[in-house]
């Protein structure tokens, strides 16, 4: 079915990279989500109208928040996929994150309110009909909730959606309160005992636990989380799949939105190399990157001695204490000046982001290590933070 109505309303739906296509993914998750939780929500009401059941009223109140939550996520997705303009020049995909956070709010303002209601039919109980009406609908609601699940699921980790992981995160924790109410409604009607309440603070708790949990999936994103491991190995890796390029270093990858990522880094080559075709090679790796990752790459060249052995020496040298400091750090860009009474070892230190030391600290140990190697050596460095 998933793979029907994808293929019946997305033209180019291979296409996940390109912003048109992933903005018609969200449509098509919108529109099915508001017509099937309207759909529910309007049973549920009548169950919970014909068995004066507090907790089948609040899950068809919690279906109606979630086609409200179906018309933020349609939103969302329609201004994210807006193209990039002055005030925006990145675009605006992180709108679909703020859609997803939307989401996340509205399903913990159902998991409070539902919490209110149960204590308060917990305190104060009524009897509750018993309706096959209403066991039916409730039946029909799980299954319906689950294939929604499936359905946002599968889209979601199509594209890498947040909004829709949440949107399943979201359906799922409705199978489990649906089941609950589904258990409870039962229950009373065969042994006549009421436990409505504690079956809608049960429910309670599972869409606030659900809504938190989407919560932070979208939060993660806006506040800027460390790329995936996978995809810093595999750009480090087709970088330095190129012969003309000796190192790499400061490589930092921006996400501003899904499908829209960009990353930088400076590439070290052979000072003596031929400029051009050095050149040639760091635009081809800035076009690869894009054609296999779909990142936007701008990549810096550094020029490095790579055939003066004493260099080369002190270079391993500094390295090596360096990492004295802390087994994380690197160094980069090092040079050598000599001067009649002194000589100047030049480099910049990679400082992990867990490192503890203060910038003092790592300078002042950094500087006492190479002046045991001799103390003519002085050490002029400049300490960057590594961000992959």
């Amino acid at each position: 079915m998933t793979e029907r109505l994808v293929r019946r309303f997305i033209p180019d739906w291979e296409n996940v990279g390109d912003p048109a296509v992933r903005e018609r993914y969200g449509l098509l998750s919108g529109a099915v989500g508001i017509f099937l939780n309207l759909l529910l929500s309007a049973g549920k009401m009548l169950a919970g109208l014909l068995t004066g059941s507090i907790a089948v009223t609040a899950d068809a109140f919690n279906n109606l928040s979630d086609a409200g939550s179906s018309v933020v996520t349609l939103v969302g997705f329609k201004l994210a996929g807006q193209k990039a303009d002055d005030g925006h020049p990145f675009g605006h995909g992180r709108i679909e994150y703020l859609a997803g956070l939307l989401v996340s709010l509205l399903i913990l303002m159902v998991g409070v309110e539902l919490g209110k209601s149960s204590i308060e039919k917990i305190f104060h109980p009524e009897a509750v009909d018993f309706s096959m009406l209403s066991v039916i609908i409730l039946a029909a609601s799980i299954l319906v909730k689950l294939w929604m699940c499936l359905f946002n699921r599968k889209l979601g980790r199509r594209i890498g959606s947040a909004a829709m992981e949440a949107t399943a995160t979201d359906s799922l924790s409705d199978v489990v309160a649906t089941s609950a109410v589904l258990a409870g409604t039962l229950v009373g009607g065969l042994t006549g005992v009421s436990i409505d309440g504690w079956i809608g603070a049960v429910v309670a708790v599972f869409i606030l636990r659900a809504g938190w949990g989407a919560a932070k999936d979208t939060i993660d994103p806006l506040l800027g989380t460390a790329p995936d491991p996978a995809l810093v190995k595999g750009i480090q890796e087709l970088v330095m799949s190129h012969k003309q390029v000796v190192g790499m270093h400061d490589l930092v990858i921006h996400d501003y939105g899904p499908g829209r990522r960009m990353c930088s880094f400076h590439a070290e080559v052979p000072q003596n190399a031929d400029i051009m075709e050095a050149h040639d090679a760091i635009d081809h790796i800035e076009r690869e990157i894009m054609e296999k990752y779909g990142v936007e790459t701008t990549a810096h060249m550094d020029p490095i001695a790579t055939e003066d052995e004493e260099v080369n020496r002190l270079r391993e040298q500094v390295r090596e204490l360096v990492k004295e400091v802390d087994g994380e750090m690197t160094i980069h860009d090092f040079r050598v000046t000599k001067g009649p009474f002194h000589t100047n070892l030049i480099f910049d230190v990679l400082v992990p982001h867990r490192c503890k030391l203060t910038d003092e600290e790592i300078v002042r140990q950094i500087t006492e290590r190479i002046q045991k190697l001799d103390p003519a050596y002085y050490a002029v460095l400049q300490l960057d933070r590594a961000y992959v």
